[in-house]
């Protein structure tokens, strides 16, 4: 550790959070003690919180005081994390409905969030300090695993409007003397890549962190046109916010010459997960329970595929409990190797609109699709959007031509996967927009499980 490093560590952002009102240090020196629990013990220790949580929002939440109340729930009945069962999911819809009833009658000092919206409309909500100092203190422990610490030189590929539009002059000196800079994932032009190139080779940075697939596409750039990227000393690649595909992290890796580290969370549902060396995606268990239910809502068992539904216990102020994702993933049934007694997400499938839906009812993870396109040389860059059960629109950035042979193979072989009665049509386009969070999504599903062809449902809100 630089003494730069040691002074932002463990004097400079210390001094930061404290002026803020955050407890972030002593979360964080709590979760690197907790992390090494064995499972009896952490398990003690979540359903201690779990206890705690309850009753403060069965006293303070008035939604949750009345359906505790309708549903004769008692939070101190509670003998396993497992009986968070009896209580039902919370969807995003359920919280617009009652967003006011949701905070607690003693919070104070909230601060008003919401999601980026892909879905059309972002969902508002309130998070206090106790939350927001869990959050920042999981995400610097898991930073911490790879050899490096806040101070150390960091750049940040990103295109939220919530974190650009927050960059006032404060922020921009408080980055700078944290050494972290921005390059907007907005702009990928040809020429704005090969400014972030520029920018990485002459910045030389311990970490870098943002979107995959932004990341993998600088990566490219950077091989493409002959650059070397492996000899700046980048010890991680961070990246979060949307699906981490092999091909994306075998790039990075090839290019940057250092491991990536993968982070699953969001805005309203919290710092869940990240890898570690060894590779085990751990959950932060301390502060979140995780289930995995199937479409009736009933739990799935470890090993199984089925929707991520979180428990954070750090929100007693505006409570998120049980709350659907819309995220696929699957628990492990294992323990890591490197001694942690975090429990470990196997894999995130991706959203529950990121699979497709045959004419003949099998359900098909998008990457069945998405390997058709991605080895074609002449595909740049591609969208597909399944509009209903007979009808999917496949937009393609073309490299150089596109022949009519190009374009017969992708139907032929998308027909192959959802249907020979399929219409798959191929849009030729100059370019295709990130959504308005700035994360690239490949695959979207707008069609029902369940329902017949021509049915449609409004696309599901990315975390």
């Amino acid at each position: 550790m630089s003494i730069y490093t040691a002074l932002v560590s463990r004097l400079l952002f210390p001094l930061h959070e404290r002026l803020k009102k955050h407890s972030t240090v002593a979360v964080r020196r709590d979760l690197e003690r907790s992390q090494w629990l064995a499972p009896a013990e952490l398990e003690e220790l979540r359903l201690r919180k779990l206890r705690g949580f309850l009753g403060r929002i069965a006293r303070d939440v008035p939604y949750y005081r009345d359906l505790f109340r309708e549903l004769g729930f008692e939070p101190g009945s509670i003998a396993s994390v497992a009986d968070l069962t009896a209580l039902p999911l919370l969807d995003k819809e359920t919280i617009r409905r009652n967003s006011e009833r949701l905070i607690a009658e003693n919070a104070a000092d909230l601060s008003r969030f919401n999601t980026g919206g892909s879905s059309g409309e972002p969902l508002i909500f309130y998070l206090g300090k106790d939350r927001v100092s869990h959050d920042v203190a999981a995400k610097w422990r898991a930073t911490r695993w790879w050899n490096v610490d806040i101070g150390d030189r960091e750049l940040v590929v990103w295109g939220s409007p919530i974190e650009l539009g927050a960059q006032d002059r404060v922020r921009l000196w408080r980055d700078r003397l944290f050494r972290t800079a921005l390059l907007p994932a907005f702009e990928m032009s040809a020429d704005n890549l090969d400014r972030f190139v520029a920018q990485i080779r002459k910045e030389r940075p311990r970490m870098l962190f943002g979107y995959p697939s932004s990341l993998a596409m600088i990566a490219g750039h950077a091989r493409d046109t002959g650059v070397a990227m492996d000899d700046l000393g980048i010890r991680v690649v961070f990246v979060t916010s949307e699906r981490l595909y092999d091909n994306q992290r075998e790039a990075i890796e090839g290019v940057f010459g250092c491991p990536v580290a993968n982070g699953y969370g969001g805005r309203d549902a919290g710092f869940i997960a990240h890898e570690c060396p060894e590779g085990s995606l751990h959950i932060t268990a301390e502060d979140i329970i995780v289930e995995t239910v199937d479409e009736s809502g009933s739990p799935c068992a470890a090993g199984e595929p089925g929707e991520i539904v979180v428990t954070h216990m750090h929100t007693a102020d505006y409570p998120f409990l049980r709350y659907r994702t819309g995220d696929v993933g699957v628990l492990a049934t294992g323990a890591c190797s490197c001694g942690r007694g975090l429990p470990v997400l196997e894999r995130i499938e991706g959203r529950t609109t990121d699979f497709v839906h045959a004419m003949d009812g099998t359900v098909l993870h998008g990457l069945s699709l998405i390997y058709v396109l991605r080895d074609m040389e002449s595909v740049a860059q591609f969208r597909i959007v399944q509009e209903s059960l007979d009808r999917t629109v496949v937009s393609v950035v073309p490299r150089g031509q596109f022949s009519d042979e190009a374009r017969a193979h992708v139907e032929a072989q998308f027909r192959e996967r959802l249907g020979g009665d399929v219409t798959v049509d191929v849009v030729l386009v100059e370019k295709i927009d990130r959504e308005k969070s700035g994360k690239f999504r490949y695959v979207v599903s707008h069609v029902v499980p369940g329902s017949g062809a021509g049915s449609a449902a409004e696309e599901s809100g990315a975390s």
